[in-house]
């Protein structure tokens, strides 16, 4: 027999295990949306401890607002268009707005994803799209889940 498919095998035999366990990892540290508030839509605790780190939040693309963009909506549950892009609307907990480091590569909306960015608070109005959020992820990157 030769060395390297047994070697293979024998690698494989001790990462599989691993396997779910990473999963499992990477879902305990990913972050809900309704995480994010309390029931009074002031932020939570996690949120405001979370402020100006890292974080990983599932969620849904919403369709992009303009072509050739770096912002998409995260939401909740899937959406065919983006919900309260007006300036004034009350901000849902259900909404996430993400701050690319690239152009944006659409995923149907749908599609279940992971998006991980540095959590922003406060109110902000994208000089660009006009698009008012209290909360967003920037340098983000996404991922289907």
């Amino acid at each position: 027999m030769h060395r390297r498919p047994l070697m293979l095998a024998a690698l494989s035999a001790a990462l599989l295990p691993a396997l779910p366990k990473l999963a499992a990892a990477e879902e305990a540290s990913t972050v809900r949306l309704r995480d994010l508030y309390n029931k009074d839509l002031s932020f939570s605790d996690l949120a405001l401890t979370s402020e100006g780190k890292r974080i990983t939040v599932a969620g849904f693309m919403a369709p992009p607002l303009k072509a050739e963009s770096t912002f998409f909506v995260l939401t909740k549950k899937p959406m065919a268009v983006c919900p309260f892009c007006e300036p004034g609307m009350p901000w849902p907990d259900d909404i996430l707005a993400i701050y690319a480091r690239r152009v944006v590569n659409v995923i149907g909306f749908n599609i279940p994803i992971l998006t991980e960015g540095v959590l922003e608070l406060d109110d902000y109005v994208d000089p660009e799209l006009g698009f008012a959020s209290k909360v967003r992820l920037s340098d983000a990157t996404y991922r289907r889940a």
